[in-house]
């Protein structure tokens, strides 16, 4: 088994992580590869070959993330396009995506024995057309917001699905995403939670100046336009994945559609995805009612 790693150096402990995810995946007969960024770091290990990181993920059968959910998103864009099965191990504090925490680094064992399941996530096609029809084209594996600058005070936001309006309204922004983006930035803006493999794309508005401001879940066949209407010489973001990619005027749009492209993200725990809720959001809250606070 060809395995790639991508490890996040920014987490704590992320260097002696990796470092046990290879003597692990080595004793099970592994071929290792890195991004020859990280040779000078990882030069020490036995058995791992440094190489492009373009020619790492072509040849992996399996791309291993250490880090958090933002070392999947990235290696989710990366791999998807050849249809790489990610496996996360969270370094990181939420880890929705994560199959494994960083304690459970002796599950890896079953990846050898096929012990898993993969999870199939739909992921977004991200199109802005300018006022002259000129287009920039992005992926996205959680979401796409579009948000006031700040240099806009007051922004308007029209959002249509296949050329009928669903929403006018006066707001910080609106977010558009997976069923996987729905713990993101979404639920922080009182989004539902989706199971994340279903195949639907989430609105959801931010901040809006109404008494009746509701999440809608839309069929995956929508095909979403979003408009922002700024007080002149202002602007709004377009952010793909938490990620600023373009500053947006008046006459601008973005769309946004259902991608060809899927990510199967492997869950060796099985229910990763539930125990991550109960873990991570439930009991937290739990603990504290039972300690009056």
């Amino acid at each position: 088994m060809k395995i790639f790693l991508y490890p996040n150096l920014d987490k704590t402990n992320c260097f002696e992580y990796t470092s046990a995810t290879c003597e692990i995946l080595r004793r099970n007969g592994a071929l290792l590869s890195m991004s020859e960024k990280y040779r000078d770091v990882f030069n020490c290990l036995e058995g791992l070959f440094f190489k492009p990181e373009e020619k790492c993920i072509k040849e992996c059968d399996i791309i291993v993330a250490i880090g958090g959910d933002g070392t999947i998103l990235k290696c989710a864009i990366k791999g998807s396009a050849l249809c790489k099965p990610i496996l996360g191990i969270n370094c990181g504090r939420l880890g929705f995506m994560a199959s494994l925490e960083h304690s459970q680094l002796e599950l890896l064992d079953k990846l050898f024995s096929k012990e898993y399941t993969l999870s199939r996530r739909m992921m977004l096609d991200v199109k802005i057309v300018n006022e002259h029809g000129d287009e920039e084209k992005y992926t996205a594996l959680n979401d796409v917001a579009v948000t006031k600058a700040d240099d806009c005070k007051i922004a308007d936001f029209e959002v249509s699905k296949n050329n009928s309006v669903i929403s006018s309204l006066r707001a910080d922004g609106v977010i558009l995403s997976t069923a996987t983006g729905a713990t993101a930035y979404s639920m922080s803006a009182g989004g539902p939670i989706i199971e994340p493999e279903m195949e639907c794309i989430e609105f959801t508005q931010i901040c809006a100046h109404s008494l009746f401001a509701r999440s809608m879940v839309l069929s995956a066949d929508s095909v979403i336009n979003v408009k922002c209407h700024t007080n002149s010489n202002s602007h709004a973001w377009v952010t793909v994945d938490g990620n600023n990619v373009y500053k947006l005027s008046a006459n601008d749009r973005v769309v946004v559609l259902k991608s060809a492209y899927y990510v199967d993200i492997i869950d060796i725990c099985g229910g990763s995805f539930f125990s991550s809720i109960n873990k991570k959001l439930m009991q937290p809250l739990k603990a504290a009612a039972e300690d009056g606070i």
